[in-house]
């Protein structure tokens, strides 16, 4: 019988803490508003749901390649963070300038492919909640994997109203505001490799 309060305890703990996604979501509202940064959450949503259909495959079918995959996954991810951490560091305040790049939906969609954290949220999920109950069920695994990106998403979507209500605070204390969440993604990626 799957456990359905261990999966989504599993999957919102996962989800609600900090990491590129949520980190991202949060700077971008409070820099743009809530209203032009939803084109990057709903680019987040349509890579998570396509990151979590490629690792549902990637479980049930490659388990014995996903060890080797997933060095050089952390390693280009903790990358990748350690650059938006350089590029949260150097914005200075609240724009009200049209969205730069980075902040779009193919920004946000682009992210996931490069985030370790959703890579591991997922084959953490597949391993030890679905894969055991349902692992020749090829309909319901994807369900599943949609379901994974939906709990993350409306994590990103929690983070980015957060955002947006503390626009005001953010622009008046933006250098440390910035240095902070900088300094997040900075620890994100050093963490994937503790």
């Amino acid at each position: 019988m799957f456990n359905w309060f261990a999966f989504l305890s599993y999957a919102v703990i996962s989800t609600a803490t900090p990491g590129p996604n949520n980190l991202m979501s949060m700077a971008n509202a409070s820099r743009l508003g809530m209203r032009r940064c939803l084109p990057f959450n709903f680019g987040i949503w349509v890579g998570f749901c396509v990151v979590m259909l490629m690792c549902t495959v990637f479980c049930t079918t490659l388990s014995t390649f996903i060890p080797a995959i997933m060095r050089p996954m952390l390693v280009v991810g903790a990358a990748y963070m350690l650059w938006l951490a350089w590029i949260t560091y150097r914005r200075d305040g609240v724009s009200d300038a049209e969205p730069s790049r980075g902040t779009g939906f193919i920004a946000g969609v682009l992210l996931q492919f490069v985030n370790p954290k959703i890579y591991i949220y997922c084959i953490v999920a597949m391993q030890a909640f679905i894969l055991p109950v349902y692992r020749d069920e090829p309909i319901v695994l994807a369900l599943f994997a949609i379901l994974l990106a939906t709990i993350g998403a409306s994590f990103n979507i929690v983070w980015a109203l957060f955002g947006a209500g503390m626009r005001v605070l953010f622009s008046e204390y933006s250098r440390l505001v910035n240095s902070v969440m900088a300094l997040l993604l900075v620890m994100c990626a050093v963490s994937l490799f503790i």
